[in-house]
């Protein structure tokens, strides 16, 4: 195993692009598991420690621009109003060591369905930022996971960075695991509310091939607010549609039985979850209409 370490972002592009088996190193939280336990034999890795801003974020009058490196510890002690979704579910991530090191790039990279970051991140939307020597482009959220482990990026190239908007109401994250820390997920849901444009984003995560929306669930409870003047009074939701939106959300899954829990158990759960979160979010809109407050939930 060769170890390539540039010096610059434009080295690490060349690299890449010499290299294109290449296997990109920051935090190495997921890749070092993988090879310590010989799941994994890489023929180069890529550091990319050397690479500053890549551990940078940028805050903007609409978006918050998230440097592939920015550990979680960091998310939770600077972006908690911009980002609170991405906050919560950064508390949940395996221990201080790992927050410390880890960070959204190489979730997005690893694309397992069990990343806690990607039901945030699908709850709020944005795109991840590619790069290669051909190029940048822009990779909207709901188009980068294609598979079991499996994403948008071409070979050779590289996550830069995230971009998300700026939170305009209550977002909320709920995991479920066999214990309360170091774990994998044996599922999670994040909900995001966004009254500016009166819709709502969800993001399903252990449950599916892939991080997935629950579309259904989502129109749904648009549809619910919207008809029923919610948005403008602040009324509480009839239980029958918090219900619903549980039952829809629990459809969107498409879950295996594993050593963590059955199929049946996981679309039990995100249902619970999607209850329960949207509990949390509404009573959130409805004290603070016009902010992003939330506070930490586990179920």
């Amino acid at each position: 195993m060769d170890f390539l370490r540039p010096a610059s972002w434009e080295e690490a592009l060349a690299a890449k692009a010499e290299h294109p088996t290449a296997v990109p190193i920051a935090g190495g939280t997921d890749v070092m598991v993988e090879i310590n336990f010989d799941h994994r034999r890489p023929e180069y890795l890529l550091d990319l420690n050397r690479i500053g801003d890549l551990s940078e974020w940028e805050v903007g009058e609409k978006t918050v621009r998230l440097g592939a490196s920015v550990p979680y510890t960091m998310i939770m002690e600077n972006l908690r109003a911009e980002l609170p979704g991405l906050a919560l579910a950064s508390h949940t991530v395996a221990s201080p060591q790992i927050r410390n090191r880890g960070g959204v790039g190489g979730n997005l990279g690893t694309a397992s369905p069990a990343g806690d970051a990607h039901p945030a991140l699908l709850a709020s939307g944005g795109a991840v930022e590619a790069e290669s020597v051909r190029g940048s482009r822009m990779i909207p959220i709901d188009d980068f996971y294609v598979g079991v482990k499996r994403n948008a990026l071409e070979p050779d190239e590289l996550i830069r960075s995230v971009h998300l908007p700026k939170a305009d109401g209550p977002q909320q994250f709920s995991k479920v695991g066999t214990r309360n820390a170091m774990v994998i997920a044996v599922c999670a849901f994040g909900i995001a509310l966004h009254p500016e444009n009166r819709t709502v984003r969800t993001g399903i995560g252990s449950a599916a091939p892939t991080p997935v929306r629950a579309k259904e669930a989502e129109d749904f409870l648009a549809a619910a607010l919207d008809e029923g003047g919610f948005w403008e009074s602040g009324a509480p939701l009839p239980p029958s549609v918090a219900k619903q939106f549980a039952q829809l959300a629990s459809g969107a899954c498409n879950p295996i039985d594993d050593v963590r829990g059955s199929a049946a158990y996981r679309r039990h759960a995100v249902g619970i979850m999607a209850r329960r979160t949207l509990g949390w979010t509404w009573e959130s809109y409805r004290g603070n209409p016009h902010g992003t407050k939330g506070g930490a939930q586990c179920a």
